[in-house]
């Protein structure tokens, strides 16, 4: 192979330098300080002080936040202590055994209690019979149940039910509210969430401190946690300016090949191969391109994509021509931490956009009565761009699923019939954005298929979309279309290392056409059959 030594000066317009990764991200560990006793439940933060409920010692623990120094203890009101709420005055505690200590006896009351020596003021039934930790939104308590899998508001009146939500995954034990949004751990997946009360999406996704965070609390700019396997107390960052946190890093060699066979009976008497060079990117750094030798040229098309150019002439029957590159890269697990009252506006988005994201042409027909409908009903007056992005994704789960039937039809047949692949599941949301003012492209990628050591023939491709304050964010909605709210929004700004990204486009491309990682044009005789393939090889380094 002839390698090519002025990649990175031929790719500098369109490269994207790394920043180098920050500690600093929602969910970073600012302090932490070891608990009371080694059975800790649920946990609230009365402006002050955090109050901390122990299961064994039966036991709530008023706990200085800056020092970890117990300041008093009061009673549990009951046997089994899972949850507490700070409502301005009082304390509320959840217990999942109704008062009495009973082996599976799961009956879950409330008590109200003062804090100034324990005393219970009033019981009420829980809305579930497993309640686990509690919050206070001003007018309303609300627990979370790892058994029914809910995050529910109630009355502190009489315990009536006011709204249900499905927790972001299968065992939430942890919960806080933070005047807006409220924030969920869970066991299993290890996670925090930010959530939106209003309809349960997860919009931030964060990694806990412990394998068994159980009680959250808000206490005006950060959240802590109380993980029960730790035996700690953690203050977590609940915001920061950092965009993105990266880990997980894989290192590996990519060995793209796309092949034209000639089959005959007659010549192929022209044939073009364009591999789409990938660049440097928030979780890609690509260290190393080499090229097979014979490479006409490098081309670059309307949406910025360069890619090598091969061709070829007068191909016999039972030849075949072969263009080939080798990356070596640097790939992270991406997860973008997207606030979205810190995103800008329509009228905010930058003027270098290049024009080509916003058009429109007969692959999206933005103007079609299937799309405009569509997003008249979906998006109607937002002007907050996350949102309208987020609309859309929620909408096309709802109406479409995943089938990949072959061929790549038009975003408003797709989204009418309601079932596409990967590829269409992008024409439509890049259709539905591009409708409502926001600007939108795919990317397209060669993908680690379980093992390390691999060959991929089948790739992947999603959208991103252009979000003012924070760039280009991914959004698969074929991916996203899933039942838990966190899976869902696992897919929306959040990428494994599994992809090395090939192939930025807004489609309509000279070189690249609808297709990404690679692309071919020929001509034959009559009655000549040329078979095109393309795969890659993945080999881990390091």
């Amino acid at each position: 192979m002839e390698k090519f030594k002025q990649i990175l000066a031929i790719l500098m317009i369109a490269a994207i330098f790394v920043p180098a990764a920050v500690l600093a991200h929602p969910g970073e560990i600012l302090k932490a300080f070891d608990t009371p006793g080694q059975f800790p439940t649920g946990l609230a933060f009365d402006g002050k002080h955090l109050w901390l409920a122990d299961r064994k010692t039966q036991i709530l623990y008023c706990v200085d936040p800056q020092s970890g120094k117990i300041i008093k203890e009061i009673p549990s009101p009951a046997y089994w202590p899972t949850g507490l709420a700070w409502d301005g005055e009082f304390l509320w505690c959840a217990d999942v055994k109704g008062g009495i200590p009973l082996s599976e006896n799961y009956r879950g009351l409330i008590y109200k209690l003062s804090p100034e020596d324990g005393m219970v003021l009033k019981v009420i039934d829980a809305p579930t019979g497993r309640p686990r930790d509690l919050a206070w939104d001003g007018t309303y308590l609300w627990c979370v149940d790892e058994k029914t899998d809910e995050i529910i508001q109630f009355s502190p009146d009489d315990g009536t039910t006011i709204k249900t939500l499905r927790s972001p995954a299968n065992d939430p034990r942890g919960l806080a509210f933070d005047g807006k949004y409220l924030w969920v751990s869970d066991r299993i997946m290890d996670e925090v969430y930010m959530v939106d009360p209003e309809n349960g999406q997860v919009l931030i996704i964060t990694d806990a401190p412990g394998a068994f965070t159980r009680g959250l609390a808000w206490d005006g700019k950060n959240v802590w946690a109380v993980d029960s396997q730790e035996d700690k107390l953690f203050c977590l960052k609940a915001k920061d300016d950092d965009l993105f946190v990266l880990k997980n890093e894989r290192h590996a060699r990519v060995t793209y090949t796309h092949m034209l066979t000639n089959f005959g009976p007659g010549k192929m008497l022209s044939g073009d191969i364009h591999l789409a060079i990938p660049v440097n990117r928030d979780n890609q750094v690509i260290e190393d391109v080499e090229f097979a030798s014979g490479y006409h040229g490098f081309v670059t098309d309307k949406s910025g994509q360069k890619t090598v150019h091969y061709n070829y002439e007068n191909v016999e029957p039972g030849e075949k021509v072969e263009a080939q590159m080798v990356i070596t890269a640097k790939i992270s697990e991406i997860r973008y931490f997207i606030y979205p009252d810190k995103v800008g506006g329509l009228d905010e988005m930058p003027d270098d956009i290049p024009e080509v994201y916003y058009e429109n042409n007969e692959k999206y027909q933005l103007e079609h009565p299937v799309i405009a409908e569509a997003v008249e009903q979906i998006v109607g007056d937002e002007k907050n761009p996350y949102w309208i992005a987020r609309k859309i994704y929620n909408y096309l789960m709802d109406e479409m699923y995943y089938e990949m039937a072959g061929g790549w039809n038009t975003a408003p047949t797709v989204l009418e019939r309601g079932n596409g692949s990967c590829s269409e599941y992008s024409f439509v949301y890049i259709s539905m954005c591009r409708a409502a003012g926001l600007p939108a492209r795919y990317v397209g990628a060669v993908v680690v298929r379980g093992d390390d050591d691999c060959m991929d023939d089948v790739f992947h491709r999603w959208v991103e979309v252009y979000l003012p304050n924070y760039g280009w964010i991914p959004v698969d909605p074929s991916g996203g279309d899933q039942k838990l709210p966190r899976n869902q929004a696992n897919y929306f700004g959040h990428l494994s290392n599994r992809f090395l990204i090939t192939t930025e486009s807004a489609g309509g491309s000279a070189t690249m056409g609808w297709t990404y990682n690679s692309n071919d044009f020929y001509t034959t005789e009559p009655k000549t059959f040329v078979v095109s393939d393309h795969f890659a090889d993945w080999k881990p380094l390091d």
